[in-house]
């Protein structure tokens, strides 16, 4: 467990998954001391939040439930949409956001997920190779549903092509272009 420093607030850092993770909670209390629960759970109310959040899943996570977020995300922003990060956890099998109880308690959200939400802009949530990349893959999935292809070998065709259009998409930003 290390801490940083950010507008003036200390936050957690965890390990997970031998990657960084920054308490959300921390996050939450710089924004409203007295209601971090709901401050989290009006952050994951957010259409643009549960994007990022299916967005970071399909590219890092090839046990994503697509299905259960597709529902999420047709719900989200709506005023009887209610998400707390256990329920996501649960429901999608996600990767991105832990819940801990204990002492060290609190939400915490892979590096990507949380420190966008600083500035709470879709723009810098998701890069534009991600968001062209997670077009491309939902087209895919919807060819693969239609073909009856079933969730676990979509799961695993999806996470390799998003592997692979992200290595194409980085490939083509390093290359130096004719103007």
């Amino acid at each position: 467990m290390a801490k940083i420093n950010v507008k003036n607030t200390d936050l957690t850092i965890i390990q997970y998954n031998d990657d960084d993770y920054i308490c959300i909670t921390d996050i939450a209390r710089y924004k409203n001391a007295e209601h971090t629960d709901d401050v989290i759970k009006n952050w994951l109310r957010n259409r643009n939040t549960i994007e990022l959040l299916g967005i970071w899943e399909y590219l890092h996570n090839p046990n994503f439930k697509p299905v259960e977020f597709d529902g999420f995300r047709k719900e989200a922003g709506l005023n009887s949409f209610v998400m707390t990060p256990t329920k996501w956890i649960k429901s999608t099998n996600a990767i991105g956001i832990v819940s801990q109880s204990g002492r060290y308690g609190g939400t915490y959200a892979h590096r990507d997920i949380a420190f966008p939400d600083l500035k709470n802009n879709i723009r810098d949530y998701a890069t534009i190779n991600e968001l062209i990349c997670l077009s491309n893959l939902e087209n895919i999935n919807a060819v693969l549903i239609k073909d009856k292809v079933p969730q676990s070998d979509r799961l695993v065709k999806l996470n390799r092509i998003a592997i692979h259009q992200m290595q194409i998409l980085q490939d083509v930003e390093s290359r130096k272009m004719l103007k």
